[in-house]
């Protein structure tokens, strides 16, 4: 292994060593996905600062550079830099923000571009943050970079650093709205008040091993190696909501079960709890037994146990969530429905989010468990906007063979509807707007880990863009960004963060 290469555990130490022969330590950060002339001027004038220079490296897993980000792997790109004379180590950092690289290396100097001499061009606000470490270090901070370029405009513009059709709906976007109005339009979703009702969900994976069939009944077996429980349906998309909006507040219901005021506590503030907690009420959890994630590939499931109420709640739950509705609906700006058929959206409940809700954006979801039963178009008959997958817009129309995009339509003026979009997987989105044209956007990312809890975060981004009233391109493009993100994860482990969402539309809308 080159020498110039050390891990993150062991890195502290060897630079400490370094430090204490009275060397001065100069560190770099970054995600140095494409080596150009910029890089090594800002390298060569950051180590003229010091005797030794120290660049560490973002992981792959926290780069933030937007979908099929970063084009080099981490073994490319660390090598890559080891190789250039100026750099003494190279050190691969397994954090998304800088702080912990920081910590790591405790530099005298640490270097940034001169371009980020002003905060506020930092679109993640981590700059503060990290000049605050670097001075509690006895560091100080430095702008180096006489010659500047863009990786991401390097890659865009002379690799295939996206498909052609995302290259090219990316670029129609960027003419309606450009990367700094697109930061304003995200910014600017901080002043909506948002009431989200709906089931919420516990997704369990259970990573097993699988040994092979047993002799005698010839059933899989599998080794158990470990167990996380995380927040999902309605729980998910408050989490992604909240991450663009503190105004917002949650309706949901679960049981009175041990273990579900903690995992609730981890993500709901005592006061933003409007869950109603019913003692004889089955606390839903979707339990997936999974093989560990192998690198580079998508999740393997083996099946799934689901944890349902037979029978749903009777009326008095139903006046329960009907009062903590009451309490909110007519002081928010977008009424949030996620019905998963699974008790919170019964009759009085969607005649009432109805008949009050200023913006009502919809989700009615098609499952194992309601089937054939949950159809957006019976169960409701006004929306504002709202999604649906393939399956369930199948359903809806009755048939198998369509016109997507003319379907959707008709749907959307049966709703009186503003927006309505329907998420295709891999194949497009299609997003229509009253009074625009229809558009179809390409799957982001093809790096897929799992697909659960995608059209959760599509539907939370793309309902607060059309509660914003953002041209159909523009919102599309926001919400397919969001699923993009979530596809990379396992289930609803992380929700979406707004610092990654804004640095991955930088990097799309420079095409």
């Amino acid at each position: 292994m080159n020498s110039k290469i050390l891990s993150y555990i062991k890195a502290p130490e060897i630079i400490d060593e370094i430090r204490s022969k009275g060397k001065r330590i100069v560190q770099c950060h970054g995600t140095f996905d494409l080596i150009h002339p910029g890089h090594i001027v800002h390298f060569e004038e950051a180590k003229a600062l010091g005797d030794i220079l120290v660049v560490t490296v973002t992981d792959e897993q926290h780069v933030n550079k937007g979908p099929g980000r970063p084009i080099f792997n981490d073994q490319l790109r660390v090598r890559s830099l080891a190789a250039l004379a100026c750099v003494d180590y190279v050190v691969l950092i397994p954090f998304p923000a800088a702080v912990e690289a920081i910590k790591c290396v405790k530099p005298d100097v640490y270097c940034k571009g001169k371009e980020y001499v002003r905060d506020e061009v930092d679109v993640t606000g981590n700059i503060v943050n990290d000049r605050k470490t670097v001075e509690r270090f006895g560091g100080k901070m430095a702008y180096v970079g006489s010659v500047v370029f863009s990786s991401t405009r390097l890659l865009n513009q002379h690799f295939d650093a996206y498909a052609p059709h995302v290259k090219s709906f990316s670029k129609a976007v960027a003419e309606e709205c450009d990367k700094d109005g697109f930061r304003r339009a995200v910014e600017a979703l901080s002043d909506k008040r948002v009431l989200i009702v709906g089931d919420t969900i516990f997704d369990r994976y259970s990573t097993v091993s699988v040994q092979g069939l047993t002799s005698k009944n010839r059933i899989l077996s599998g080794r158990f190696l470990r167990e996380d429980t995380q927040a999902g349906g309605a729980l998910a998309v408050f989490r992604h909501i909240r991450e663009f909006t503190e105004n917002v507040k949650l309706v949901s219901l679960v049981g009175t079960e041990s273990w579900v005021e903690d995992e609730i506590a981890k993500h709901v503030h005592p006061n933003e709890d409007e869950i109603v907690r019913i003692p004889d009420f089955t606390t839903i959890v979707k339990q997936r037994f999974v093989e560990p994630l192998p690198a580079g590939k998508e999740l393997s499931k083996l099946f799934s146990v689901n944890y349902i109420n037979k029978s749903h709640p009777g009326p008095d739950v139903q006046r329960y969530l009907i009062d903590r509705i009451n309490q909110f609906i007519d002081d928010v700006d977008l009424v949030l429905v996620m019905d998963f058929g699974h008790g919170v959206m019964e009759k009085e409940v969607r005649v009432l989010v109805q008949e009050r809700a200023p913006f009502l954006s919809l989700n009615c979801q098609t499952n194992s468990n309601n089937h054939g039963f949950n159809l957006i178009n019976r169960q409701y008959h006004r929306a504002d906007s709202f999604s649906l997958d393939e399956t369930e817009m199948k359903l809806a129309v009755g048939r198998k063979a369509m016109d997507y995009s003319a379907e959707l339509q008709q749907l959307r003026k049966a709703f009186g509807a503003q927006y309505a979009w329907l998420t295709r997987g891999g194949t497009e989105t299609i997003g229509a707007r009253e009074g625009e044209e229809s558009v179809q956007c390409p799957p982001f990312e093809v790096n897929i880990v799992d697909t659960i809890g995608a059209g959760d975060a599509f539907c939370s981004v793309a309902s607060l863009a059309a509660c914003s009233g953002l041209p159909i391109k523009t919102a599309t493009f926001m919400g397919q960004l969001a699923g993009s993100e979530a596809v990379r994860y396992v289930g609803n482990s992380l929700n979406i963060k707004k610092s990654r969402f804004l640095k991955g539309s930088e990097a799309m809308l420079s095409v």
